[in-house]
C-alpha cells in the first residue's frame, strides 16, 4: 500500500528521470534538505556528453571514477573517419546469409553499428580480456599526432589498431582497463532493444570496477543478475595460499526494465491427477507459513478436518500460509488433503491450471554447463589443435541464450575472440530451425609465433574465428541436417571511402545535390561505397543485396527498392529512368554520374515526376 503524498508532482524528479532515459551514467545520489537521498545529476558528467572537449571540475559525490574517465566519454562520442569494406571472398553464401564477422577495433565498429542497429540487438555477451597482467587491451586515442608515438611504442599494429600489453607495472593498470571498457559498453548500450541484456564473462581481477561501470552505463535498477560459473572441473593446487577459485561470473545487465528472463520451466510431471478431479492435475503442497505468533497472529489458529473432527495446530514458529478464512474456503472447495495419520499435516491440492505461470526463477548457479575444458576439447576437436587459449564452453551460451533470445533476434559479441558464440547461435538455430543471427566482431590481434596456432598456420584471432565457424557449420550441417544459415558475411574495418571530409547521417540526409562535392577514393569498388551508404542510412548490413547490368551501368538494390544505388560515370538518362520508374525509398549516385548541373537538375525533376517520395542522394 503506497502513502499519498498530499503534494504536487516533483518535477525535478520528473526531469531527472528524462535525463536518465537518455544519458543513465550522469545519475547520482545526493540528500535534499530533509535528509532523504534522491536522485541528483552529476552536472560536469553530462557537460562532457554535451562538450566536444574534456570539462574540467570535480565535486565530491557517491561515483566510480580513475584517471582518464573525462576522456573515455570523449572517445565514446567522438565520430570516427571509417568505413566498413566487404571482404567476399572470405564470407560464406555471401547473398543469403544474415549473419555477420567484422574485423577491427570493435569500438570503431560499434561507432560504425549505431545507426544501422540502434535498438535492435536482443542479447550482448561479451568475454573481454580479464586484466590479469598478461592481457592485451585496447588504447583509444584517436588523435592523429599520437600515432608516431604508439606505432614506437608497440601499442598501434600495421593497421592501426590501437592496443597494448597492460603488465602489472603499468601506473594506470586498472584506469586503462576501466576506460576500455566504459567506453565499448557505453555505445553497446544504444544498440540494444527495449527488452534486449548484456552479458559479461569477467573474473575476481576487474569484478568489482566492472560491476560499478555497467551499474552507471546500464542503470542500477536495471541489473538482473550475476551469475556464479563452476569453470573448473578440478581444484587448483598451484596457489601458495592453496585456495582454489573455481568460478566466474557473468554480470546481466538488461536495457530497460522490460528485459525479462524466460527462467526455468516447473517441472510439469509433479502435477498428477490419481482422483480423477475433474480440475484436472494437481500438486500436493506445503501449508506452512513464515512467521511466528507475534508477527502474525491471524496465521496461527487450528485446521478442524470437517469428516473427523482432528484438529491440527500449526507451528508455533511459522503458522500457516493462508487466512483462516481463505483455509474454509479451500476445505469447502475440496482443496485441502487431509492426513490419514492423526500425527500427519494438512496440505494443499494445487492445480495446474491455477498456476499464475508456468516457470519458476533461473538459478544464478550456472552448473552443468559445461567447464572450461570442454570448450578447449571443442576448439581441438573442430581446429585439430589448441589453437586458442580458454574459450567458453558452447553449451554455457547457449544456456545464457536460452534465456533471452528468440528465433529471428540478433546477438552481439565483439570480444568474440574464437567465435564460440557464432558456434552457439548455429547450434541452437539447428536445435530449433530458428533463424536467430549473430555479429561477431574482433580485432585482427597478430599470434604470438611460437604458438600452436601460428605453426597450424593462423596468423591473427580473426582467422582462428572464422574457420572456427566454417567448421563448426559444416559439422552441424553434416550432423543434422538442419535447413538454417550457416553462412557470414566478412567486412574490415578501413579507411573512409571519402576523401578529407566525413559526411555524418545528419549533414548527408540536409545537404542538397549543389552541397556535394565528389570525393571518393580510385581504389574503391561499388561493393564499398554501397557499404558506407548503408551504414549511414540506417540499413542492417545482413539486408539483400543484388547487382543489376542496365544498359552497361552497374546498379545496385538493397533490399528490394529500399535502397538503389549507381556510382558510375555519366549514367545514361534511360538507367536513371529505369531506377525512378522502381520507385526506391532512397536513391544514391555520385557527383559524376551527371555531366553537368542541367543534368542534375533533370534527375530531380525525374524524380519528382516517377517517384516524388524518393530521397535522392549524391556522393
Amino acid at each position: 500500500m503506497n502513502q499519498l503524498t498530499m503534494k504536487s508532482t516533483d518535477l525535478t524528479q520528473v526531469n531527472i528521470g528524462k535525463i536518465a532515459e537518455l544519458f543513465p551514467n550522469v545519475i547520482t545520489e545526493a540528500r535534499d534538505e530533509q535528509g532523504k537521498i534522491k536522485r541528483a545529476i552529476d552536472f560536469d558528467l553530462l557537460k562532457q556528453e554535451l562538450s566536444d572537449g574534456l570539462v574540467e571540475g570535480e565535486k565530491e559525490r557517491y561515483q566510480i571514477t580513475w584517471t582518464g574517465k573525462k576522456e573515455a566519454v570523449l572517445n565514446a562520442n567522438t565520430p570516427i573517419d571509417k568505413t566498413l569494406i566487404p571482404v567476399m571472398e572470405e564470407s560464406v553464401d555471401w547473398g543469403n546469409t544474415q549473419n555477420l564477422y567484422i574485423e577491427g577495433d570493435n569500438l570503431e565498429v560499434l561507432k560504425l553499428l549505431q545507426e544501422s542497429y540502434l535498438n535492435k540487438v536482443k542479447m550482448i555477451y561479451i568475454d573481454p580480456p580479464y586484466n590479469t597482467g598478461n592481457d592485451f587491451i585496447y588504447k583509444d586515442d584517436f588523435r592523429e599526432t599520437m600515432n608516431a608515438y604508439l606505432e614506437e611504442s608497440g601499442q598501434i599494429d600495421m593497421e592501426g589498431n590501437r592496443f597494448f600489453h597492460n603488465s602489472l607495472a603499468n601506473g594506470r593498470f586498472h584506469s586503462d582497463w576501466c576506460s576500455m571498457m566504459y567506453s565499448r559498453l557505453k555505445i553497446a548500450r544504444n544498440l540494444l532493444k527495449e527488452n534486449g541484456a548484456i552479458f559479461v564473462s569477467i573474473d575476481d581481477h576487474e569484478y568489482d570496477n566492472l560491476k560499478k561501470i555497467m551499474s552507471e552505463v546500464f542503470g542500477e535498477e536495471n541489473h538482473i543478475i550475476t551469475f556464479i560459473w563452476h569453470r573448473r572441473q578440478n581444484a587448483d593446487s598451484r596457489n601458495i595460499t592453496n585456495a582454489s577459485t573455481d568460478h566466474e561470473y557473468i554480470i546481466v545487465y538488461g536495457r530497460s526494465e522490460q528485459s525479462i528472463f524466460r527462467g526455468k520451466e516447473i517441472d510439469k510431471s509433479k502435477y498428477q491427477n490419481p482422483d480423477n478431479d475433474p480440475r484436472g492435475p494437481w500438486a500436493s503442497i506445503d501449508l506452512s507459513g513464515l512467521a511466528d505468533k507475534n508477527a502474525r497472529p491471524n496465521l496461527h489458529y487450528d485446521i478442524v478436518d470437517p469428516k473427523t473432527g482432528i484438529a491440527y495446530p500449526p507451528n508455533p514458529s511459522r503458522g500457516w500460509s493462508k487466512s483462516k478464512e481463505t483455509m474454509l474456503k479451500l476445505i469447502e472447495n475440496n482443496e485441502i488433503l487431509f492426513p490419514k495419520n492423526p500425527t500427519g499435516r494438512p496440505r494443499q491440492k494445487k492445480f495446474i491450471k491455477d498456476l499464475n505461470k508456468t516457470n519458476t526463477g533461473f538459478s544464478s548457479i550456472l552448473e552443468d554447463v559445461g567447464y572450461t575444458t570442454g570448450g578447449t576439447r571443442e576448439i581441438l576437436d573442430l581446429l585439430e589443435g589448441k589453437a586458442f587459449p580458454f574459450p567458453k564452453p558452447t553449451r554455457l551460451i547457449t544456456k545464457l541464450m536460452n534465456q533471452i533470445l528468440s528465433p529471428g533476434e540478433i546477438v552481439l559479441d565483439f570480444f568474440s575472440g574464437s567465435a564460440t558464440t557464432a558456434h552457439s547461435v548455429i547450434h541452437l538455430n539447428a536445435e530449433d530451425g530458428g533463424n536467430r543471427k549473430f555479429i561477431m566482431v574482433q580485432l585482427p590481434e597478430k599470434i604470438d609465433e611460437k604458438s600452436d596456432a601460428y605453426i597450424q598456420g593462423y596468423k591473427t584471432i580473426c582467422e582462428i574465428g572464422k574457420e572456427r565457424i566454417r567448421r563448426a557449420a559444416k559439422k552441424i550441417k553434416e550432423e543434422t541436417g538442419a535447413d538454417i544459415d550457416y553462412g557470414f558475411r566478412v567486412y574490415r574495418v578501413d579507411s573512409s571511402n571519402m576523401k578529407d571530409i566525413f559526411y555524418t547521417p545528419e549533414n548527408l540526409g540536409q545537404m542538397n545535390l549543389d552541397d556535394m562535392v565528389s570525393n571518393i577514393k580510385e581504389d574503391r569498388s561499388g561493393e564499398d561505397l554501397l557499404t558506407q551508404v548503408m551504414l549511414e542510412c540506417g540499413l542492417e548490413l545482413s539486408l539483400p543485396m543484388e547487382t543489376k547490368e542496365v544498359e552497361g551501368k552497374t546498379v545496385h538494390y538493397v533490399a528490394g527498392n529500399s535502397l538503389i544505388a549507381c556510382f558510375d560515370d555519366d549514367v545514361y538518362e534511360s538507367v536513371i529512368r529505369i531506377i525512378a520508374e522502381d520507385q526506391p525509398l532512397r536513391v544514391v549516385f555520385r557527383d559524376s554520374s551527371f555531366r553537368d548541373d542541367s543534368a542534375r537538375i533533370n534527375v530531380e525533376e525525374m524524380f519528382k515526376l516517377l517517384s516524388p517520395s524518393t530521397e535522392i542522394q549524391v556522393l
